[in-house]
Formats: structure tokens, sequence, C-alpha cells
């Protein structure tokens, strides 16, 4: 660990913005007050290739350290990208081939560097220890952990009580995350709230091998455009930083009034001052669109900064007027999944019973709860999914 050459007075602050929790905070505190040069650490698995507004969170906490002087370091979790965590997961996840994580791992990247400062960035890739770990390596690993902690996890847990299959591979998956901070020697580790199990699986690890324990600092899940579950591709409630400065924008203009405040703090460059400001006019009676549309501008600025509001203002409010899409379907009665199905709106029936038990898809605005009831179907309703997928259906 390096001693920083100036002090920072105002790092503290800077970097614990926004934290949920911090363990141990009073440790870390210390040695940012130090000046130490701390080695932070960051995992993604590249299980899809784009990165969303939720993802950001994390990463934009890593790029406060980065401006403080300390080494951002990033895992490109190339092996357990293939595992894929049970992380508030019912069931066991599907595994990704090798080829699809290292596809999705070159777009991310690409975009990370839209928020990170790529010359500061050390990345690493699982696969430069784990391709050499032998059968001896991985036995030894395991046998630092118990079986009874890892079946404490609250997603094991619930699915053991529930007689739900858990696979070995997936009590694999916090012991190869918790390898990665030995591996590049970690300080501290970032994560979403989420990750609070393997990242406390870390500090153990780091200590059966001899290393200090890093530290933790977890970040809050955003919520999706539905303002209940958190942000994800699979429930159609995400922005995509990728996406067009127009589409950004219609869909920044969809969140909810109450997360206003919310997506300002989490996600944008807004200074305590501004927030204070839109938190103050909100306050005082100012309509909330007007405070969104000054969000909405700012994300897509920060992404796109080079795009004409005047353009993607246009292009974004005409998308928002043109109305859901209509779907002509054979009248008779089906289940809700099936019906789902074959307006479009899912891949198959496994798909839609998974985002009923999400909450992610409603009829009429009515939240769908169990995708195995029959339904007769009606001309004019409206299917949605998650909050910019709508159909309106016809029959024949």
């Amino acid at each position: 660990m390096k001693k920083r050459q100036n002090p920072d007075h105002g790092a503290w602050d800077a970097v614990s913005a926004g934290a949920v929790d911090i363990i141990d905070r009073q440790h870390l505190k210390s040695r940012i007050e130090r000046d130490d040069q701390l080695r932070v650490k960051l995992g993604l698995d590249p299980t899809r290739p784009d990165i969303h507004l939720g993802h950001t969170v994390v990463l934009r906490a890593l790029r406060r350290y980065q401006e403080h002087g300390h080494q951002a370091v990033l895992i490109i979790g190339d092996w357990t990208a293939r595992i894929g965590d049970p992380s508030g997961q019912n069931v066991t996840r599907p595994q990704l081939t090798k080829d699809e994580v290292t596809a999705a791992a070159r777009t991310y990247l690409e975009q990370a560097w839209k928020i990170l400062d790529q010359a500061g960035t050390e990345v690493r890739f699982q696969s430069e220890w784990f391709d050499r770990m032998r059968l001896e390596d991985v036995v030894q690993l395991t046998s630092r952990y118990t079986v009874a902690r890892m079946l404490a996890r609250d997603d094991f847990a619930k699915r053991t009580k529930e007689g739900r299959p858990v696979g070995m591979h997936e009590l694999l998956y916090p012991l190869l995350q918790a390898y990665d901070s030995v591996a590049v020697k970690s300080d501290l580790e970032l994560g979403g709230t989420d990750q609070t199990f393997n990242l406390l699986v870390g500090r153990d690890i780091q200590e059966a091998y001899g290393q200090p324990p890093q530290d933790i600092h977890t970040m809050p899940l955003l919520e999706g455009l539905d303002g209940i579950q958190k942000m994800s591709k699979s429930l159609d409630n995400y922005i995509g930083i990728d996406e067009p400065p127009e589409v950004m924008y219609r869909k920044a203009m969809a969140i909810p009034d109450n997360l206003i405040l919310r997506y300002l703090q989490l996600t944008t460059d807004a200074t305590p001052a501004e927030i204070a400001d839109e938190t103050r006019a909100l306050r005082d009676g100012a309509n909330p669109r007007d405070v969104k549309q000054r969000l909405a501008e700012r994300l897509v600025h920060q992404f796109h900064p080079g795009a004409s509001p005047d353009a993607y203002r246009h292009e974004g409010g005409a998308f928002r007027s043109a109305g859901p899409e209509e779907v002509s379907l054979v009248a008779g009665e089906r289940t809700i999944a099936q019906l789902f199905v074959d307006a479009g709106l899912a891949s198959s029936k496994s798909e839609a019973r998974r985002l009923a038990g999400q909450h992610g898809i409603s009829i009429n605005d009515q939240p769908v709860s169990s995708a195995e009831e029959k339904v007769t179907p009606q001309e004019g309703w409206v299917l949605r999914r998650g909050s910019h997928r709508v159909v309106r259906l016809t029959l024949r």
C-alpha cells in the first residue's frame, strides 16, 4: 500500500457518498484520512452485453475513488459469469458459454469507459489465475469455508427450505469471487447490496490466505422505471447508457416522480448544491415534469455530450405519443403465460411465469401474479411488460 503525496482533506466525504454500508467503516476512514493509496476492486460479470443505469451506481462509486487518487481494479468475471451469481434468485441461473462471456465483456468495457478513467483502471480477467488452477488448488480453496456458512446465504437458505435445487457449482461462486480479492490483493471491494454476502466471504478468504481482510463498500440497488423492481433488462425497466439520445430521454421522462431525486443522486454528476435546489423546487410545488426534464437532459448529456437537445426532445416526444403497438391474436381461452408469448412480450411460457413472479407484466394495468391463470382475451386489452413494451390486442 502506497502513501499519497498530497493530503486530500475532502476525500472521505466524497468517496463514502451514497454508501449503504461500509465494513469496517472506521478502519477505511482512517486509511483514507492517512492518505494511503488503496487498491479498490469491483467485479463485473458480463452476462449481458449492455450496461444500464443500475450498473453505473457502483461504477460511479469506483470513479470517485479514482478521482481521489486510489487505484481502481476492475475484475472481468469471465469465470464467475459462466456460473451465474444466484443473488436474489430463487432458481438456478443458466450457465453461459466462454464465447458468450467474451463477447459481452468486450462491449462492457467499451461502455464502462464512459464512466471510469480508462488510463487509471487496472483491468484483470479471472482467467489469469483460474486457468492455471489445479484441482488441488480448488480443493484447498473450498476447504477454507464451511457448507453451513454457505447455506446460510439468504437465497440458498430459501431454496433449500422450499425444496428447490441448489447446484454444487453455485456454491463455488462466492469462493471464486473471494479468491479474486486474494489474487489482486484488494484493500477495498465495492458492490451492490445484493453482493454483501460475497464481499464478506472475500474478507474471510483473504485472511485464510494470510492477507489483511478487505474493507467493504456497498451501494444501493437502483429501482427501474416501474418504480418497484431493481433495474433489469429482463424486466424491461431499464435505461441503457449506450441507447440513442432520444430513447434515453424518452425513458428518463418515464421515471416515477417519487424517484426523481434518487436518480439525480445516484446516476448523475449533479453537485450537492444542485440536488438541494431540485429538492427545494419539488418541495415548493414545482411541476415534477420540469424537474424530470432537467434530469433527463442531464443524463443524455453525460452519455451523449454532442447530442442536440432539440432533436432528442422532439424524437423522444414523438415516440411517446405514438401509442401502444397493436397485435392481432386468434380469439379463445389460454393461460396468461401463453397470452404473453402470443403477443410477443415473452419468448417462452417459462419467461412469462418468471416475469409474473417479479411483478413485471400486467393486463389493463393490473399486475399479473400467476401466469398459469386462464383468461379469454378481449378486444382492446392492453398488455404491458415493464414500462415500455406495451401492446393493444385486436382479435380475429
